[in-house]
């Protein structure tokens, strides 16, 4: 604002003792932060009804929340853990065993000013088989897969990773990335390191591996011909006595040139490859809708399902080193390949694909 003076005495005698005044105005505005208020905070245990009041044993919880004010939540799950949302909900898997009780607190923040609150929540946890839940992602995060519990294979390996496969695999977030509750791994078409395709290839490597148990991935499927997603399993012997002597198990397999097929196999000294060991069964809203790809494992056999549907038992009558390298750790593997053996023929107006994964989880 321009200062107008006024010519008063007063403003004569300032001048004559050499001091000069001049006085201006901002407007400027001050952005008020206000402290969040009215926090809702609410837990919904999966599977909760009167004849289970703790829940159906998966350890699952659906937490939803809401605040005025907020913009950004922190939840600690009272085991530990602690996640955090922009959004108004997070699921979450406890793991262990039997009833287990946690205190979870919530706050609900705007800039440096928050509120919180607390519940005490019981979980059944263990399902009906009399399995535990020793291992999972649920994915309620943001950004890479969390690096204590995976691994990456990069480049393109031995020969297209021994199948002739087109694609060169990364760690980028173009072709893996965790947001809203899923992991996303996305095959694309574009030159990268002399390959036409980039993917992803996941992997417990080196994090995790057991054995026995039951393993369970929510997952939709990518489309399009030559894409090639895997969910499946390796000796965690690999690279001492190789393969297939470490055994490969194959949980669900789908090759985009035959839409709707999923697959499971089993790769040992007696039979890999083009192995004979394999069943499979048709649905046809694979990359459409969610489905659970499962393999229970034990001593005796591998039984693989999809939504609890069997379609292959692997029990060999006589089991040895040839036919059952199945006493041993193994480690899990989520990819998308592009072409080669198996997957075929690409597309040639294929631009990108997405492989979106709910979870994974192993019981024992």
């Amino acid at each position: 604002m321009k200062f107008k003076p006024v010519l008063t005495l007063i403003f004569i005698s300032f001048l004559l003792s050499g001091m000069i005044i001049s006085c201006s105005s901002s407007s400027d505005d001050v952005a008020v932060i206000e402290t969040p208020s009215n926090l809702v905070f609410e837990a919904n245990i999966v599977g909760r009804d009167t004849s289970n009041p703790y829940g159906d044993g998966s350890g699952t919880v659906i937490f939803n929340f809401l605040a005025n004010n907020a913009n950004f939540f922190k939840i600690d799950l009272g085991n530990g853990d602690v996640a955090e949302s922009t959004g108004n909900s997070i699921t979450y898997t406890y793991i262990g065993s039997g009833e287990s009780t946690f205190t979870i607190n919530i706050s609900a923040y705007n800039g440096d000013k928050f509120i919180s609150s607390n519940i005490t929540i019981t979980v059944q946890i263990g399902n009906d088989s009399g399995l535990n839940l020793i291992w999972s992602d649920e994915f309620n995060y943001t950004g890479s897969p969390e690096s204590t519990k995976w691994n990456y294979n990069i480049g393109r390996g031995d020969n297209g990773w021994g199948n002739g496969e087109a694609q060169y695999y990364t760690s980028r977030l173009e072709n893996v990335k965790v947001e809203d509750g899923y992991l996303t791994i996305t095959a694309k078409k574009e030159n990268y390191e002399g390959a036409e395709y980039t993917s992803t290839r996941l992997l417990t490597q080196g994090k995790f591996d057991f054995t026995y148990g039951k393993v369970e991935v929510r997952a939709k499927l990518p489309i399009g011909a030559g894409t090639w997603p895997a969910i499946w399993m390796l000796g965690s012997s690999i690279n001492t006595v190789g393969w297939p002597t470490c055994g490969e198990i194959d949980i669900m397999e789908h090759v985009g040139n035959n839409q709707g097929t999923v697959q499971s196999a089993m790769h040992t000294p007696s039979s890999y490859g083009g192995t004979v060991n394999h069943g499979s069964q048709y649905l046809d809203d694979v990359s459409s809708e969610f489905h659970v790809y499962a393999v229970e494992w034990t001593s005796e056999k591998m039984i693989f399902s999809v939504d609890d549907v069997v379609h292959y038992t692997y029990n060999p009558t006589t089991k040895n080193s040839d036919t059952w390298p199945y006493d041993a750790d193994q480690f899990i593997i989520l990819n998308v390949a592009m072409g080669g053996g198996f997957g075929g023929a690409i597309d040639p107006n294929f631009i990108s694909s997405t492989m979106v994964i709910d979870y994974v989880r192993v019981y024992q």
